[in-house]
């Protein structure tokens, strides 16, 4: 995994190991209803109503957060890709789709939202990628039979100089457990509303349709069956 060298941004002092770029959950699948999610979530406000089996980067995503001085909760929709509020401009984005959660406090792009500004990103998979001679094979991870769960994220919002307002996310990331760390170093943290046991996920290969962002649809997440040549190099 690629990682961003040390140095300044935007006047800001920098460490090294700032944001994934390699990058660990680039895509992911909510496939579940409006009605589902806000009863899982016990969340309010409106969202859109369909499927996504392939999102990607600097995509718009569903996040849930609590409203400011209140305890409910409220769905909002932001761009994939946090810009933090001090950004010049939005070009920042592609790299702080994931953030490191052992270093977040210290991360300038990151470490003010950790104290006020966490939220939730609903999904039902996310995707992995194993290398196999010159392609790239996607893989589904799942919780249980394809249940909701959530991404640990944090957000922030951006003023444009005309004065256009973007509220922007970031998913944090871990040392990965047993089913993910064969394709990669790094997992997104899911946040348990009564604690997932990592043995109830699973993973299957997906259609290779997946590895182009424009294409979103439910074959392009659908389970295949591979070569056993293929195969026995994962197990």
């Amino acid at each position: 995994m690629r990682e961003e060298s040390s140095g300044r941004l935007c006047g800001h002092e920098r460490t090294d190991k700032i944001w994934e770029n390699g990058w660990v959950c680039n895509r992911y699948r909510l496939t579940h209803s409006k009605q589902y999610l806000a009863e899982r979530f016990q969340a309010s406000d409106e969202i859109e109503e369909r499927p996504r089996y392939n999102i990607a980067p600097t995509q718009p995503v569903v996040t849930v957060r609590k409203e400011h001085g209140r305890k409910t909760r409220k769905f909002t929709t932001m761009r994939w890709g946090l810009i933090p509020s001090w950004a010049k401009d939005t070009t920042i984005a592609t790299r702080t789709l994931n953030a490191r959660s052992e270093i977040v406090t210290t991360t300038p792009a990151f470490r003010q939202s950790i104290l006020t500004k966490r939220c939730l990103i609903p999904a039902d998979g996310f995707y992995e990628w194993q290398k196999m001679g010159s392609v790239k094979q996607p893989y589904c991870f799942e919780v249980s039979e394809g249940d909701v769960f959530a991404f640990a994220g944090l957000w922030d919002q951006w003023k444009s100089p005309d004065g256009q307002i973007i509220e922007s996310c970031t998913i944090l990331t871990t040392t990965p457990n047993s089913l993910v760390a064969d394709l990669h170093d790094r997992m997104p943290v899911i946040v348990p509303p009564d604690k997932y046991d990592a043995n109830l996920m699973r993973r299957y290969p997906v259609s290779r349709k997946l590895n182009n962002s424009r294409i979103d649809d439910a074959e392009s997440g659908s389970p295949v069956i591979l070569d056993m040549p293929a195969q026995s190099k994962l197990f």
